[in-house]
């Protein structure tokens, strides 16, 4: 088997790759600033600048106080926090037992709060979405009732690119005084994070979906929300998140928030170009193939399709042979199918929710990684429908 000529990563909203600007500015705290930020002799002090530092950067770029952000180990960590956070406060402080959320969240969410309820005997409501994975926010507003202590719905999709009608859902959390917390994890430098719109109590970033590094991640906590740790230990971060912070992750996180907001517009523009090409080939050379998620209120680099009797996992493995990387919601259990859980709650029947693809663009791809990707994906699904 030869091996491709070149190589064509779309799969960044899997995880993207370290801005060298990044990784630049991470540099010192791996080396000459490498103390302990609770320390209190000059290593520690150094660190502690540079931890602080990245902090008031990221809270500059959302528009919060420094105080306001927790680093994590990851935006999953930072989802868990904010659920069982709250959660706990407020069945401690009496506050309620009743969380809303939906059915398309990323597990860091979904089974979170299955745990909540599993475990912890919280009460569980998932509002239903429409064809294109949107909440409609009446239909939050119908959920709540006197003792729903929190709200959570993602800014945008991960699998399918849908936006969220956050300002909308964020206003009715607070007009009834319940929390209401965002997973942004796919937003940050896709779409603007200006929380006086969101209304969000807490929103939850990685920063490896924007060129920073992994193994760190952010939640922002609107100052006097109640939140009880979801880990213990020692003092770091302001009492809600213990352990020794990672501060050059954090400086990593804080310069790739603030590089992917100072490009946002011009990039995302580029990025929306190329996702239309890419959408429109994919549509007009693939029979019985379709559009999910929201054809306008998406993500700027992202396209998503279902293909029918096609199965999504083989898809990606043959665009794989031909150096190109993509992903696919759908999943195999026991040499069978599952179909995604995504599209099916967005009503798709199995022979397409098997089928689901998501080509992600990124700042090196460009047209000739589109006609590349239109090259050779129709001949693919054609050869696979021939051999199912």
């Amino acid at each position: 088997m030869s091996t491709p000529e070149r190589t064509i990563y779309l799969d960044h909203s899997a995880t993207t790759p370290v801005d060298p600007r990044v990784a630049e500015a991470m540099a010192p705290y791996w080396s000459a600033a490498f103390g302990n930020s609770k320390s209190s002799h000059g290593f520690g002090q150094a660190a502690a600048s540079g931890l602080e530092g990245a902090r008031q950067t990221a809270a500059d770029v959302l528009g919060c106080r420094p105080a306001e952000i927790v680093f994590t180990g990851s935006g999953t960590e930072a989802d868990n926090l904010a659920l069982r956070g709250a959660a706990w406060a407020a069945r401690q402080n009496g506050r309620g037992n009743h969380i809303i959320t939906s059915p398309i969240e990323h597990h860091a969410v979904g089974h979170t709060v299955d745990q909540l309820h599993d475990l912890f005997g919280f009460e569980v409501t998932r509002v239903a979405v429409d064809e294109h994975g949107r909440v409609d926010p009446d239909d939050v507003a119908a959920a709540i009732r006197s003792n729903t202590c929190l709200v959570s719905v993602m800014m945008a999709n991960n699998e399918i690119g849908t936006v969220q009608r956050m300002s909308g859902i964020g206003k009715v959390c607070r007009e009834r005084g319940v929390l209401f917390h965002t997973d942004a994890i796919q937003a940050a430098g896709r779409l603007p994070l200006e929380l006086d719109d969101i209304n969000a109590d807490l929103l939850a970033l990685s920063a490896h979906k924007f060129y920073g590094p992994k193994g760190v991640g952010l939640l922002y906590v609107r100052r006097d929300t109640a939140l009880v740790p979801a880990i213990t230990g020692g003092g770091h971060e302001r009492g809600r998140r213990p352990g020794t912070v990672n501060v050059a992750g954090a400086v990593g996180l804080a310069t790739a928030l603030r590089l992917a907001e100072e490009e946002r517009v011009t990039e995302t523009a580029r990025l929306r170009r190329l996702r239309d090409q890419l959408i429109e080939g994919v549509l007009t050379s693939i029979p019985e193939s379709r559009l999910t998620g929201h054809p306008t209120e998406r993500l700027a680099h992202h396209a998503s399709f279902a293909f029918r009797g096609v199965e999504g996992e083989s898809v990606v493995l043959n665009l794989d042979l031909e150096g190109i990387a993509a992903s696919s919601g759908a999943a195999c259990a026991e040499g069978e199918p599952e179909p995604s859980f995504v599209v099916t709650a967005m009503g798709l029947p199995p022979e397409w929710s098997i089928g689901s693809l998501r080509l992600t663009l990124g700042r090196t791809n460009d047209e000739a990684d589109v006609a590349r990707v239109l090259e050779v994906l129709p001949g693919i699904v054609e050869q696979l429908r021939a051999c199912g």
